[in-house]
């Protein structure tokens, strides 16, 4: 694949699985997709409504600017929003200092997540950005982080917000592939000189979610929809479970059949493969039947390789039906007569 991008990765955040990377372990300058982890850690330590006091010190600050007014009071949600869509450095130091009290304490708490996350080639020495000997992350622990910070209901609302209005002032988000991408569901963009054009985006097809980063690409618009082109032509997210083997006959209960659900979603294979399913379960079960309770199990094969196992459960409650209580010789009858449409064991669906 021929991008611009002088390191770039596509990740899949459900499996951890990387789908495509160029050289996305290099150590370099990540302008202000910086503050994707910086609203992570705000999110994780300080209320939406809190109130912030702007300083001029903060109004001030070089670079991108939300244009925060000095001596006004903003909320932090009204930070964030300032700071994911236009990128605004003085938003992002205002947060840092009233969540940490200093830019220094707050760095620290962003290395200190990047320990938690597991990440070795990532180091933060402030919540913006700007241009630092020690500040330095790769495409992969910035997905990763991306990743993190999307488990966040919240920053998935801010990450996907087209524009925000805060008192005389509308913010657009700088993230044009918002625009450009049919699928695109959020994204950070970062620019400095030194690091040049840098981009963090999310988008969602088919039920996959993605995660793509290009850092130093001139060209991270049509970077980033070619990398997801080429990842959603390529690969494809199956389910554990089909609507063959969704539901359960049920023996003297209050329902005929039992809902059930997998301990995964499903998995992912390319898109070429031949799948192949072995099912195990009860032919039937007698009621009643325990919300969570065990089933059995799948296990998913592409083109004959083991990609994925997982538990099967109920996923409903059913009682019994005090109506229909059979005798022994009943109960037998009813078996006998439902496993000849239900089998324990189903080869391939």
């Amino acid at each position: 694949m021929d991008i611009s991008a002088k390191t770039a990765i596509v990740y899949e955040p459900e499996t951890q699985t990387v789908l495509f990377e160029k050289d996305a372990d290099a150590q370099r300058l990540i302008a202000s997709t910086t503050k994707i982890m910086t609203a992570l850690i705000v999110l994780e330590n300080c209320k939406l409504d809190d109130v912030v006091d702007i300083t001029w010190e903060q109004a001030i600050v070089e670079g991108s600017s939300a244009y925060l007014k000095p001596g006004e009071s903003y909320t932090v949600e009204q930070l964030l929003y300032g700071m994911m869509l236009v990128s605004g450095n003085d938003a992002a130091t205002a947060l840092a200092e009233h969540t940490a009290g200093s830019m220094e304490a707050f760095a620290a708490l962003m290395n200190a997540k990047c320990v938690e996350l597991g990440l070795s080639n990532t180091n933060f020495a402030n919540s913006h950005g700007l241009d630092a000997p020690d500040h330095y992350s790769t495409a992969y622990d910035l997905a990763v982080i991306a990743a993190a910070a999307m488990e966040n209901e919240k920053f998935c609302e801010i990450f996907s917000s087209r524009s925000y209005d805060v008192n005389d002032m509308t913010y657009v988000n700088h993230n044009k592939l918002l625009y450009l991408y049919e699928w695109c569901t959020g994204g950070k963009t970062g620019y400095t000189k030194a690091a040049g054009r840098s981009l963090v985006s999310c988008a969602e097809r088919d039920g996959m979610r993605l995660i793509c980063v290009t850092i130093t690409a001139p060209d991270d618009w049509n970077d980033h929809q070619r990398l997801y082109d080429w990842v959603y032509e390529n690969y494809a997210y199956v389910p554990a479970l089909t609507e063959k083997i969704e539901r359960l006959a049920v023996i003297s209960g209050t329902s005929e059949f039992v809902r059930l659900t997998s301990s995964e979603d499903g998995f992912l294979v390319k898109a070429s493969s031949e799948i192949r399913r072995e099912v195990r379960l009860p032919q039937f079960v007698f009621a009643p039947v325990r919300l969570g309770e065990s089933a059995g199990s799948v296990s998913v094969y592409a083109d004959g390789e083991l990609v994925g196992e997982a538990k099967i459960s109920y996923a409903q409650l059913v009682l019994l039906d005090k109506n229909n209580i059979f005798t022994p010789w009943e109960r037998f009858k009813r078996a006998w007569s439902f496993s000849s449409r239900y089998g324990v064991y189903y080869p391939a669906f």
